[in-house]
């Protein structure tokens, strides 16, 4: 409008009138009919109706729907609601194939310190990435490896229907098998002679199988921090069997491999965790505090609190990319000697064995490491790390590190390489302990 030489603009901001979802084909790009119910889309979008269109918190809300993972193209489209001065907005959106089988293989956390075979691990998966259309998540799995096999059952539903603060559901159905060699295996150089009169074996392999059912629900708390709550019941003892086919209850050196004396523990556990996490430009920091308190509703099941924390922050200066962690934990109550906490290896103290360093009631373990890169997708690093049980190693029940000579505390330092890859950071390290020893260790991702 021009009055005087003046031009005035009369502007006037669009209001949403309606949200509709339509599926197209993947191939053909015609709209079909989806099988994801628009309700599970539309409330995860900011934008509501008889709100002023912003074309920002649209292109928001479409990374939103793609990070569900369900969808392989989400475009909106805003047209104008007749005379209204309004818009409508028509959310295109194109749907993945929601479901497959999978196999493949990787390597265990401990890594190969116990041979070149040790760490290898296969596996073969189901998974289901929008059951019932409500993004609804199924995945089964079987891993088996040399020592470790395990079958897990996951349903997860990643925002519960009806509640406005984006709770999460887990539901895990597990049955595992994993070596307790860490806690009741041969010491490398121990003098002590392994009491005869109940040998798990002669070479001192322990097998602890466990089977869990669990429900955990997690949700955000405030910026950075979310939450998780659950229960779960666990029954968990050792697999091996004497020539009378009874279950072994007892280790090489006698003492016992469960709590109960029975040949398994159960136990009820109510667990709660909270999570901070940050990420910037030139750094991350991490910090995650777990309590887990054994029920003893029937008098037979383990009454204990463990607690553990782990801590983390990254940053770079200049080339260098600078790791600082630490890990902690302690047990109050009941305790199967084999939920000990192990200390040493590729993942704990660095220049020791799986386990060499302690097993006790509470641990802490930190390590500093820097990195530098050096050509392609190879860096060099060097890193040093300390562990200890702070003498509580005489407190698991018959006190197996100190049957195995181990000596509560230690430190390690060294170097090695890293590659990037698929599976994460591929880890080749050299590493020299407190006592003088070498040793080579192998892993998969970066260091606890």
């Amino acid at each position: 409008m021009l009055s005087g030489g003046v031009i005035r603009l009369l502007v006037s901001e669009a209001e949403v009138n309606n949200i509709t979802i339509r599926f197209l084909d993947r191939k053909t790009g015609e709209p079909t009919v989806g099988k994801t119910r628009p309700e599970t889309l539309l409330r995860q979008l900011t934008t509501k109706k008889g709100q002023v269109y912003s074309l920002q918190q649209g292109r928001r809300d479409v990374e939103t729907v793609l990070t569900m993972g369900i969808m392989e193209d989400v475009s909106i489209v805003p047209q104008h609601a007749g005379d209204t001065g309004k818009v409508d907005l028509t959310m295109n959106v194109v749907e993945r194939v929601t479901g497959g089988f999978s196999a493949g293989g990787g390597i265990s956390g401990s890594g190969m310190t116990g041979g070149l075979l040790s760490g290898l691990i296969g596996s073969f998966a189901y998974s289901h990435r929008n059951v019932f259309g409500h993004n609804q998540k199924l995945n089964i799995s079987l891993e088996r490896g040399q020592h470790d096999s395990s079958f897990k059952i996951n349903y997860t539903d990643p925002w519960i229907e009806g509640d406005d603060k984006r709770t999460s559901r887990l539901i895990t159905v597990q049955n595992s098998r994993s070596s307790g060699t860490l806690v009741h295996g041969m010491s490398p150089g121990s003098n002590n002679t392994p009491d005869s009169r109940t040998p798990v074996s002669s070479d001192g392999v322990v097998t602890i199988g466990r089977q869990i059912a669990s429900v955990d629900y997690s949700r955000p708390l405030r910026p950075k921090w979310s939450g998780t709550g659950g229960i779960s019941f666990q029954r968990a003892g050792p697999l091996q069997r004497d020539e009378n086919g009874q279950i072994k209850i007892a280790d090489m050196y006698g003492a016992p491999l469960t709590f109960s004396g029975k040949a398994y523990d159960d136990m009820l556990l109510a667990k709660l965790e909270t999570m901070y996490a940050d990420s910037g430009e030139h750094g991350s920091s991490m910090l995650v505090f777990n309590m887990e308190q054994g029920l003893p509703v029937l008098p037979e099941w383990l009454f204990f609190n463990r607690l553990n924390i782990r801590a983390r922050h990254e940053m770079r200066i200049g080339l260098a990319h600078c790791i600082a962690s630490f890990s902690g934990g302690k047990v109050i109550g009941d305790l199967a000697p084999h939920e000990a906490f192990a200390i040493g290896g590729t993942n704990s103290v660095r220049g020791y064995e799986e386990g060499a360093v302690g097993s006790g009631r509470s641990c802490a373990v930190s390590s500093v490491e820097i990195s530098v890169p050096m050509f392609g997708p190879v860096e060099g690093a060097i890193f040093g790390d300390y562990g200890t049980d702070f003498g509580s190693g005489q407190t698991v029940p018959g006190d197996p590190a100190g049957a195995r000579n181990k000596p509560g505390n230690g430190y390690g330092y060294g170097a090695g390489i890293r590659v990037d890859s698929p599976l994460g950071p591929l880890r080749l390290e050299y590493a020299l302990n407190n006592q003088g020893l070498r040793r080579f260790h192998f892993g998969v991702g970066y260091h606890n």
